[in-house]
């Protein structure tokens, strides 16, 4: 069967309980397991999945972003008949750059819509971590006859209790959605993902705008599962899921890379998951160094202790060092006697010699950005 999709990404206005992550950048930007950004998961799924058109909506503080992307190379999106589309935020006496939502972005964006030559699009959120190949979610909605599949999982750790948007799910068809609940009521978590005929989407989105419209889900999705006009398919995901919407929630991603059935889950050698490349020295271990549990990525020099840690590239651990339970990014500095405890460091963090840094484990302390302590 010829693969005939696009797929579009999404990259929603940052989460206010990121704090000092995304101050700077992207909630898609985001570093994650020691060499990758959030987005790359994403892209690569899509790449694996035959999906050779990928246009990336962005919002404001997109440049680091921008930098990563670069021209597409590192995914193989720059030949003549394959490419990534940046599709820059629109800017305007009232727009700062900031979309009210999908639906808002989409009909902005209703130029790359248009243009695609593709039959069917692939739209998904970039805060979401999972593997899923999308030939087989177009293989299902065409078999369902659907008008629109979403993506779910039954996975509990991605429920918020007054946040998220839940599916009652009836074979492969969705009959109900709830919004926000305190407590939901269906056990079928929407990841933001769907898929749908593209022609139908330019329609649909015009119609709701039209109709003064603002949310794709509270309006326009839940108007074509109540209606009754549409048929709103669901495709399960497989295997976990991570939403990364909070602080605990973007340590507890990262940390769980440290066990191996989730490594394996996601970094698959059939599916590897591409990102951009930075030529460093291998890690180097001197004198009586010790690591354990941890990933250490390439250029780190360890002359500390490190356990149950990810170290970024670049990082510098001196003798006397102990980093426990922590995430330490790109180029930071852990200065002879520090200690770190459940702690995440931003890129370019100094500790200076004997600082300790101790948080609760179910609320990591964020140190931002080319800080000195």
């Amino acid at each position: 069967m010829k693969q005939d999709v696009v797929g579009l990404i999404y990259t929603e206005e940052q989460a206010d309980e990121l704090q000092d992550l995304t101050r700077y950048r992207a909630t898609a930007a985001l570093p994650m397991a020691g060499r990758y950004r959030l987005i790359d998961f994403t892209l690569s799924s899509m790449i694996h999945s035959g999906v050779k058109n990928i246009g990336i909506i962005m919002q404001k503080n997109y440049h680091s972003l921008m930098d990563h992307l670069g021209s597409g190379r590192e995914w193989n999106l720059h030949g003549k008949r394959s490419g990534l589309t940046i599709l820059p935020p629109y800017m305007s006496r009232d727009k700062v750059g900031v979309y009210e939502g999908l639906l808002d972005a989409l009909h902005t964006n209703m130029g790359f819509l248009r243009r695609s030559v593709e039959r069917y699009i692939a739209v998904t959120d970039s805060n979401v971590l999972y593997q899923v190949d999308f030939r087989q979610v177009a293989r299902a909605h065409m078999d369902s006859k659907s008008d629109i599949t979403l993506l779910y999982t039954k996975d509990r750790n991605v429920r918020r209790n007054g946040r998220g948007r839940y599916l009652k799910v009836e074979g492969d068809q969705v009959t109900k959605i709830e919004f926000d609940p305190t407590i939901p009521h269906f056990e079928n978590t929407y990841i933001g993902a769907f898929i749908v005929r593209r022609e139908l989407l330019v329609d649909l989105v015009d119609r709701a705008v039209a109709s003064g419209q603002h949310h794709f889900s509270r309006d326009m999705l839940a108007q074509m599962i109540n209606g009754g006009i549409h048929r709103v398919g669901a495709y399960e995901c497989p295997g976990r899921v991570w939403v990364v919407d909070s602080i605990p929630s973007y340590f507890q991603a990262n940390m769980d890379f440290l066990k191996e059935d989730f490594r394996n889950q996601i970094f698959r050698d059939d599916r590897p998951v591409w990102t951009k490349l930075r030529d460093e020295m291998p890690a180097r271990h001197i004198g009586d160094s010790t690591v354990t549990n941890s990933l250490v990525a390439d250029g780190c020099l360890i002359e500390g202790r490190v356990e149950n840690s990810i170290l970024f590239r670049g990082v510098v651990v001196r003798p006397g060092a102990v980093i426990r339970n922590s995430i330490i990014m790109q180029d930071a500095v852990i200065s002879r006697g520090a200690e770190v405890e459940n702690c995440i460091l931003d890129k370019q963090v100094t500790l200076r010699d004997k600082v300790r840094l101790v948080a609760p484990r179910s609320y990591p302390l964020v140190v931002a950005k080319n800080l000195t302590i």
